[in-house]
């Protein structure tokens, strides 16, 4: 049975102090007393850190290719001025936007990436919290005076996640097909430490790919009885337990393609050699 308070109105009509109703009057933002805002300080650091680096990254249109690797954030190229570019000469390309396309190829890329990342269920919490303070933690108050969910522009852009997930799968294999080609150099077959660097980021961006929430739903979404779709059923499983790393996997891969395109940047601007096992 609940209990209200029968506190007293005051003399001027305001509001009694105290306990009123069901609630207590407490005039503190939050009552937690331990670092809660150390989660969404370290999260704003290290995603604002990989904006940085990756902006720089695509805006500098240089040094992204070195014979047989390639920067995932430059593949694949579709300006006829892929290779031209000091530092990056003989990449592959496709040459789809002609003389025209005066910025760096990579805008084009990064538009599939960054839409999916910008949409994905666990890094729209991620920077919810740490960017727009919409709350910053659990029990916080939410920074805003007014929350409208993701019904209005440009959070109701968030809904095009599904079809990112799709263009995301496109680049996963063409970043796969990278990976494979490289080790074939114009020397014949190769295997250097460049590798392993876009080998262990291939096969991270896959796993990150598939436990996204959108890739559960279309393996098991609106199935009515598993035991008639055995196939469905068991993948569908399998992404649900790959689903549980999906923040793990998010984090995983700004490391893994930051380390890629850094590492194929330095050995195309000769900061170092590539380590070769086999030539």
């Amino acid at each position: 049975m609940s209990v209200e308070s029968k506190a007293p109105a005051t003399g001027d009509g305001s509001p009694p102090a105290g306990r009123v109703g069901r609630r207590a009057a407490i005039s503190a933002k939050t009552l937690r007393t331990d670092r809660w805002w150390i989660q969404p300080v370290v999260t704003f650091t290290v995603l604002f850190s990989f904006i940085i680096y990756s902006t720089w990254a695509a805006f500098i249109d240089r040094d992204y290719f070195s014979e047989p690797y390639i920067s995932p954030f430059y593949s694949p190229c579709l300006a006829i001025k892929c290779g031209t570019v000091p530092g990056s000469h003989g990449v592959p390309h496709l040459g789809i936007f002609g003389h025209w396309w005066f910025t760096s190829p990579a805008i084009i890329i990064l538009i599939v990436p960054l839409g999916f990342r910008m949409t994905c269920y666990y890094y729209r919490k991620a920077y919810y919290r740490s960017f727009w303070l919409s709350p910053p933690a659990c029990a916080v108050p939410d920074a805003h005076a007014k929350y409208s969910g993701e019904t209005k522009l440009p959070l109701l852009g968030q809904n095009l996640h599904r079809y990112f997930f799709y263009a995301a799968v496109i680049i996963s294999l063409i970043n796969t097909w990278d990976a494979i080609r490289a080790f074939h150099s114009p020397q014949g077959f190769g295997f250097g430490l460049g590798n392993l660097v876009l080998l262990a980021n291939v096969v991270l961006l896959w796993m990150y790919t598939a436990s996204c929430h959108s890739c559960r739903h279309i393996l098991g979404g609106r199935l009515k009885h598993f035991s008639k779709h055995p196939v469905r059923y068991k993948s569908w499983v399998i992404i649900s337990r790959l689903n549980g790393k999906h923040m793990q996997l998010a984090w995983t891969t700004l490391a893994s393609l930051a380390i890629s395109d850094f590492y194929v940047m330095a050995v195309s601007a000769g900061w170092f050699s590539d380590l070769r096992f086999i030539h």
